[in-house]
């Protein structure tokens, strides 16, 4: 790194606590500081592009080449909206872009890019996050109001039972007590989700090691594979709420594929992400990924609604307690899916005490 690298770093330091991208160039236009968050948006290294021409990294879209050399000339701020940039391998990606003139350094021009794909999916995220939390009151409610009157019925079904001296008409009891038990348990799972938390320090590879165990021991036939960092540190959460979390997407996946077939833990970090609208400068990505058939189309944007299942026999209940256990942990769940390859990735807080003790 060059004496004016050094300098402009320097002086731009704060901009790496930055969550949306910022890239500075000098007046020919060649890179001289790159922060974390633009890293994650083109993929790529600030080692690999210090230095380099800003071409080699946005290309050459016209409105932006026009607007730098106004700038640059008339040293004119200007902001363009939905420009297309091709990252590497064709890739394209549509941005907000504000070119913004300083003089530190060597540094000519700051560059702050927003992912217009971002902004989308932030609005969408928190429309669905509230559309979510109001299904599970509603459901939660429901099971309040069901709850009580299943009581009475299982309890109307013994007292008959013993008045019954007809073993045939026994069976009917039993029946009866059995759905009974079956639908508490379902309200019970539903009531569950909403339980105090109780955060302490968890490993990660702990809590997946332990869930890996348990698939191991339920589906004998899946394969789990393990792809960890084992650097990431601990992170403040609810053991059993994560094992729970974990368990039911795993299970969901060994259950699509039939018990037959491979299920992926992999675990990296995550810099400069943004989750329920706070900024963190470190994050644990989790995936959970399965070589199954896939998720259907038609419920792919609702798999994790109450009552929404892909299996027949299915309660639609696993992946909705999934993303209330993750949501009070702080963190985002989404999951991606074609045949042969589902994703699942879970995005949670690693604490700046944590990191501190990391460090």
């Amino acid at each position: 790194m060059n004496a004016n690298t050094t300098e402009t770093f320097n002086a731009f330091s704060g901009l790496d606590l930055l969550s949306s991208a910022v890239v500075l160039i000098d007046a020919k236009l060649v890179i001289r500081h790159v922060n974390p968050a633009a890293e994650n948006l083109f993929a790529v290294s600030s080692r690999q592009l210090l230095g380099q021409p800003l071409q080699k990294l946005v290309g050459e879209p016209p409105e932006l080449v026009a607007a730098l050399d106004s700038a640059l000339k008339n040293n004119w701020s200007y902001t363009g909206h939905n420009i297309l940039i091709k990252r590497a391998q064709n890739v394209e990606l549509h941005v907000d872009c504000t070119v913004t003139p300083v003089e530190t350094g060597s540094a000519r021009l700051l560059l702050e890019v927003r992912p217009i794909d971002q902004q989308l999916k932030a609005a969408r995220e928190e429309q669905l996050a509230q559309q979510q939390q109001a299904n599970r009151e509603l459901v939660r409610n429901l099971a309040h109001e069901i709850k009580n009157p299943l009581g009475g019925i299982r309890g109307s079904a013994q007292l008959l039972e013993r008045e019954l001296a007809s073993e045939p008409l026994k069976e009917y009891t039993q029946v009866i007590i059995a759905e009974a038990d079956r639908l508490q348990d379902l309200m019970q799972r539903l009531l569950s989700s909403h339980r105090v938390m109780q955060p302490a320090l968890v490993n990660i590879h702990e809590i997946l090691e332990r869930v890996r165990r348990l698939i191991h021991a339920e589906y004998h036939d899946v394969t789990v594979r393990r792809d960890y960092d084992t650097s990431l540190p601990d992170i403040t959460g609810d053991r059993e709420q994560l094992i729970q979390a974990i368990l039911n997407i795993s299970r969901n996946a060994a259950q699509a594929m039939h018990g037959k077939g491979e299920i992926i833990f992999r675990t990296r970090a995550a810099r400069q992400v943004t989750l329920a609208k706070k900024h963190h400068q470190l994050a644990l990505e989790l995936q959970v990924m399965d070589n199954g058939p896939g998720i259907a189309e038609e419920i792919r944007d609702k798999i994790f609604y109450p009552l929404v299942s892909g299996r027949e026999n299915g309660s639609g209940l696993g992946l909705t307690i999934a993303q209330s256990f993750v949501q009070q942990h702080g963190g985002t769940i989404e999951v991606t899916s074609r045949p042969g390859h589902t994703c699942f990735s879970l995005i949670l807080p690693i604490t700046r005490k944590n990191k501190s003790k990391e460090e």
